[in-house]
């Protein structure tokens, strides 16, 4: 006998609890994954702005000459900030590497003009470079001057230097470049092949990222920026840490710029090394590396460099006007930042809950 009452609907059938779960547990994977790599977010940018300018400018964007092009833009960028990304965990900055980048291969010059050889003129414009170091690490640590004034101040000195001594005369041509018709390995290695430069800075990066996160000076320089009494406190020589990386960023800029110069075979002695700094400081925010010290990723910052580079070229190439390149490196800049902003947040909550 059939009852009166309403017979009851069967709820729509959810999906298997199994499934959610999986979902979520890979939703919570990829989140952590951008969180604590930051180097993913600028790869991924990279990716785009490189399938984009693929697209637009064809062939012409990824023909061998294009793409060496943006690697030179790269080069100087990505070998200046590696030393740039060390100080910035340690919550100082160096804004006279631009400057010593192009400082050095002048010293070389000079020095090889005076009839030293050029085997030594390179190693006493190395040892000019990490002095340069040497001495905005004594003026900040000794007398307690932000290394930003310090930095700042040794970028004007070393500007007048070059303007003083070289009686703005251009330099020309640089040794070991391909205009002193030296083709061979030495000036290959050093330069002149197409190259050569993004591949010292690579080198450059890949032992800087190992230094940074395999070694105990590496540790030094994290517990140093993290917590300057606790590291203190717990043994670390911190003042000896920042002056070892006030010398490593002028020496790895120095390199590169004798690098650089055997490249393009001459010296312009109007040139000013705020841009590269300016440019490299950028990389390193794009990178993930932050500027209140504790955290850093050098890696970050040469993917940094190559999107820039990247950027550049890609402008230059679909006829973008060289003006409107500073207009998207600062929205680049402040995208980044505020990104990495926002993953901080976001790590700060997961480590509440």
């Amino acid at each position: 006998m059939q009852s009166g009452a309403p017979t009851p609907t069967a709820a729509p059938a959810a999906g298997p609890p199994g499934q959610r779960r999986e979902a979520a547990s890979i939703g919570r994977r990829v989140l952590r994954l951008f969180l604590y790599q930051r180097e993913l977010t600028p790869v991924l940018i990279t990716l785009a702005l490189f399938v984009y300018f693929a697209v637009r400018a064809g062939s012409t964007f990824t023909d061998e000459l294009s793409l060496s092009s943006a690697a030179g833009y790269a080069g100087p960028i990505g070998a200046i900030a590696v030393g740039e990304v060390m100080l910035l965990v340690l919550g100082e900055i160096d804004l006279s590497a631009g400057q010593v980048f192009l400082f050095a291969p002048w010293v070389e010059y000079w020095l090889h003009n005076l009839g030293l050889s050029l085997a030594l003129s390179i190693l006493i414009a190395l040892a000019v470079c990490c002095g340069v170091g040497a001495v905005n690490g004594l003026i900040t640590l000794g007398l307690n001057v932000p290394s930003f004034v310090t930095t700042l101040a040794m970028n004007f000195v070393l500007f007048g230097l070059v303007l003083i001594y070289s009686s703005d005369a251009q330099a020309s041509p640089i040794p070991l470049s391909s205009s002193t018709g030296s083709p061979g390995f030495s000036s290959q290695f050093m330069g002149s092949w197409l190259w050569s430069e993004i591949l010292w800075v690579l080198a450059i990066t890949v032992v800087g990222a190992v230094v940074l996160t395999r070694t105990r000076f590496g540790t030094r320089i994290v517990a140093t920026g993290g917590n300057l009494v606790g590291a203190a406190e717990a043994g670390v020589p911190v003042r000896r840490v920042k002056m070892w990386c006030f010398v490593l960023c002028s020496f790895l800029a120095g390199l590169v710029g004798i690098v650089d110069a055997v490249k393009y075979g001459s010296l312009d002695p109007g040139n000013f090394g705020v841009d590269y700094i300016l440019y490299a400081v950028g990389a390193c925010v794009i990178g993930g590396t932050a500027l209140t010290g504790g955290r850093g990723t050098i890696v970050g910052a040469f993917i940094g460099a190559i999107l820039i580079g990247v950027l550049e070229d890609g402008l230059t190439l679909i006829g973008v006007s060289t003006n409107d390149f500073y207009v998207w490196v600062g929205v680049v800049i402040i995208f980044a930042m505020a990104l990495n902003a926002q993953f901080d947040r976001l790590i700060a909550r997961s480590r509440e809950t």
